[in-house]
């Protein structure tokens, strides 16, 4: 059988050897164990008033069994890690510093009684009664002398507490812990008589999601230690990660130190492949639970990783040297606390030669400075000379006071200031004698604890009651391990709740060492951030923190890292190449000074010329044939129109005004009304001309009496009329395009009603048709002097451009639609020009044989000999 004594937990050999479990690799054995048993687990000092503390520092395991046939017995003896012993000595420390003290209990001596504690139910409750009744058995008598202790000091798991404080309970005896905070033990009815000193842990989630965000680490690993603040923290971190879009790429909850051991030689990997996603790893080492995680870290081997975890975290491996090892740049989050100005010069100071009783310091001075047993006494021999734990590497005794060790310091404060504040308030209390023993009652004390608040020696305010606690600061730690032992906790910043948002967390990157194989700043991320001009697209099925980076749309842009959302320019302003800035757009127009601007408006100005030039050459040819054919004067007016169709079209260029934005429409829709019903008019008046030598008298009456002529002031009427209702209902106004050029704002001229609009398109399309009727009817009658074959082809051109036109308006935007409503203007213009004038001018200045009535007459002649 293998029995592990004082833990409460037995296997037999068997089973030992079928899980392959080494003990020598955990625990150590060791010479003259007669020595061992000969001495006590507990220290007494003695004193008016006595302060109990448990304490685990070390247990025994015996291991007994057959193996063949002789029976053997092996004894091995576990020490815990060098941070355990180092709150033993904060509590002897503050003792005797509150004993030098002569404004503190004045005339009391405080002594203690320690107790190693040791996790077996019935050593936790004997050692409980031996504090309580000084007795080892019949706890239902007092035989000896009463109990001088006022309370008790321990750093034990919520399961231990639950088991001793029902016992201390019936004695309403106030226990102090000073164990990381516990929640659970909050609950005044279950435990009445516990007071914790412990700063709470309310922002520590916080703490280590602001140390992510700061260095933008958004998939992360969690381990957990089992137990019930374990999967508090779980919840408080998981939850603080969600609000910051920072994702969990594993999470692990770490079973107890036997199912460990049990794992072991099966190579439990805690890390496997899946957990290899992120570099970045975030345990919370709870020592409630008892794992033993570097251990389980070391076996894996991983040095690669970023570790960011609580104060609990006791990396020791104690007697252990690496260089830059798995732990090397490791974050540990410490509650905030100034520093005891004389702890160290103590911790140089202890010796077992100073405190021979201490068990402890004993076996650990043996293993350390080379000592051995006298076998008479048992004494220490042959040591180091001169030694102090102060030598040790850091690796093995860190003489820095811990977060745990800082709780008990003030822990002993917390039950000095509660004895004083209560014997200052029983000043009738007649004075205490040598060796006279303090009489009161240790649940007289309950009181002053939960209400006692004071600075300890360091300046730090302490307070038992959980409801005025305040929120702790903490320190960002660094963990630093070189060879020999030469260890390191600089401290990089720090994290204060109270402290505005974004400035919560204060750190100092330049002195970060990183984890081994980390050779500059680390990543850990599921997806690389996406630049400004991208936005993230969610992966279906993973992680919030698994995206796409998906590029802008036009006009949009993301001007910060990881934006899931683009934001979309204003009007006045349009988005760069790279998608990341709005830039303010250029005012524009069709101006003169554009490519397209110079040269309508060339065109526009010769095409005037052109026809100033044919107007002056009917009037220097008005007595010829040519010119006075279809009516000279309708020649004339269609010729002027026609130079004001040319000119109008030069409102659409240049920058718009509220007035050139009115007449460009009127100017354009009358002059063009003007134009194509002197068209018309010419029409009739060619029919009207070869309709008169016919017998109808009438016919001729219309001609003589010009009533083609009352064409012109009869259409223009009309389309002035819809004109003016246009201009008085909705008349066109100064716009602005923001979107049809890339950049720009085009200012342009916004028609007002599309509806009138249309109206007085629709109505100089329905002239031009009828125009081209009648002129398309016309076509066949004799063609000297006659126009009508160039009527009907000038109004098929005008026809043709305006109906091109319509489609190739609306699908053109910004300048290029103003363009081409000019580009309309003067094609249909030129369109009649050309037709009608053209070859009266060339017979004009090339044929002028044939403007003439011999030529006319000749011409007849010749074509009556050839049909002859």
């Amino acid at each position: 059988m293998v029995e592990f004594k004082d833990v409460g937990i037995e296997m037999n050999s068997d089973s030992i050897l079928n899980h392959g479990m080494k003990l020598p690799a955990l625990v150590c054995t060791l010479e003259n164990e007669a020595c061992l048993l000969r001495r006590s687990t507990s220290v007494r000092r003695d004193g008016d008033v006595v302060i109990g503390c448990f304490l685990p520092l070390y247990y025994y395991i015996y291991s007994s069994g057959i193996f063949d046939i002789k029976p053997v017995t092996d004894f091995y003896f576990i020490q815990h890690t060098p941070h355990n012993y180092q709150n033993y000595l904060a509590f002897t420390f503050a003792i005797e510093e509150i004993n030098t003290n002569p404004h503190l209990l004045p005339n009391i001596t405080l002594g203690y009684e320690f107790h190693n504690f040791i996790y077996s139910h019935w050593r936790m409750l004997e050692n409980s009664f031996i504090l309580l009744t000084r007795q080892h058995e019949i706890p239902n008598y007092t035989c000896g002398a009463e109990s001088k202790c006022a309370a008790v000091l321990t750093e034990m798991p919520w399961g231990t507490s639950a088991q001793i404080g029902p016992l201390l309970e019936l004695y309403r005896f106030p226990q102090v812990t000073f164990d990381s905070f516990d929640p659970t033990l909050m609950d005044t009815v279950l435990y009445p008589s516990l007071h914790q000193v412990a700063p709470k842990d309310t922002y520590l989630a916080l703490a280590m999601v602001s140390l992510m965000l700061h260095f933008s680490w958004t998939c992360i690993g969690l381990l957990i230690t089992e137990g019930h603040k374990g999967l508090q923290f779980l919840s408080d971190i998981r939850a603080e990660m969600d609000r910051n879009r920072v994702c969990v790429a594993f999470m692990k909850v770490l079973s107890n130190v036997t199912v460990l051991y049990v794992l072991y030689e099966n190579k439990h990997e805690i890390l496997s492949v899946d957990t290899s996603s992120a570099n970045v790893v975030v345990i919370y080492y709870d020592t409630d639970s008892a794992n033993d995680i570097n251990y389980t870290i070391m076996q894996n081997f991983v040095t690669w990783k970023v570790w960011v975890t609580n104060s609990q975290w006791h990396a020791d491996l104690n007697g252990r040297d690496f260089i830059h090892d798995h732990f090397h740049g490791i974050f540990i989050f410490s509650h905030h606390h100034e520093e005891i100005s004389h702890f160290k010069n103590f911790v140089q100071q202890a010796t077992p030669f100073k405190y021979p009783e201490d068990t402890y310091l004993i076996m650990y001075w043996s293993k350390n400075f080379h000592c051995s047993f006298s076998t008479s006494d048992c004494a220490l021999k042959n040591c180091t000379p001169n030694a102090s734990l102060a030598w040790l590497p850091l690796n093995q005794f860190e003489t820095a006071m811990s977060d745990r060790s800082y709780n008990a310091y003030s822990a002993v404060y917390a039950v000095a200031q509660a004895l004083h504040a209560m014997l200052f308030e029983e000043v009738q209390r007649p004075p205490l004698n040598n060796g006279q023993v303090m009489m009161f009652s240790p649940w007289q004390l309950h009181s002053f604890l939960k209400y006692i608040q004071f600075n300890n020696p360091a300046g730090d305010q302490v307070n038992l009651d959980w409801r005025r606690k305040l929120d702790s600061e903490y320190d960002l730690l660094n963990f630093w391990n070189f060879p020999e032992g030469l260890r390191l906790k600089v401290k990089l910043g720090t994290f204060s709740p109270h402290a505005p948002d974004g400035q919560k967390l204060t750190l100092s990157e330049y002195m970060t060492e990183w984890a081994t194989e980390v050779a500059e700043f680390p990543h850990s991320v599921c997806s690389e951030s996406c630049t400004p001009g991208f936005r993230k697209s969610p992966q279906e099925g993973k992680a919030a923190c698994c995206f796409d980076c998906t590029p802008c749309a036009d006009n949009e842009i993301t001007n910060d890292t990881d934006m899931e959302q683009c934001v979309k320019c204003p009007d006045a302003q349009y988005a760069n190449t790279r998608r990341n800035h709005c830039l303010g757009k250029t005012v524009t127009f069709l101006a003169y000074e554009d490519p397209i601007g110079k040269f309508l408006a060339g065109t526009a100005l010769s095409l005037t010329v052109l026809t100033a030039l044919m107007l002056a050459l009917f009037l220097k040819h008005q007595d010829t044939p040519m010119v006075k054919a279809n009516n000279r004067a309708l020649s004339y007016t269609l010729i002027i129109s026609l130079i004001c169709c040319f000119l109008c079209s030069l409102l659409f260029i240049g920058e718009p005004r509220p007035a050139t934005c009115i007449f460009q429409q009127t100017t354009f829709a009358v002059v063009f009304t003007v134009a194509v019903a002197t068209v018309l008019a010419k029409t009739m008046t060619v029919v009207l001309a070869f309709k008169v030598t016919g017998p109808s008298r009438r016919m001729r009456q219309l001609l003589v009496s010009g009533a083609p002529n009352f064409i012109i002031p009869i259409c223009s009427l009309i389309q002035l009329t819809l004109c003016g209702i246009w201009m008085g209902t909705n008349p066109p106004y100064i716009d602005t395009d923001a979107h049809s050029e890339h950049g720009h704002i085009i200012i342009v001229c916004n028609k007002g009603s599309l509806t009138a609009f249309y109206c007085v398109l629709g109505y100089l399309g329905s002239l031009a048709m009828v125009s081209f009727t009648v002129a398309f009817l016309a076509r066949n009658l004799p063609d000297t002097f006659n126009e009508a074959k160039f009527l009907t082809f000038s109004m098929l051109v005008f026809c043709s451009v305006w109906v091109t036109f319509l489609p190739m308006y609306h699908s053109s935007k910004g300048k290029a639609m103003v363009a081409m409503e000019v580009f309309s203007i003067l094609a249909s213009s030129a369109g009649l020009l050309g037709c009608i004038f053209a070859p009266k001018c060339y017979i004009i200045l090339f044929r002028p044989e044939r403007n003439s009535l011999s030529g006319f007459k000749s011409k007849t002649h010749s074509g009556r000999e050839k049909s002859s």
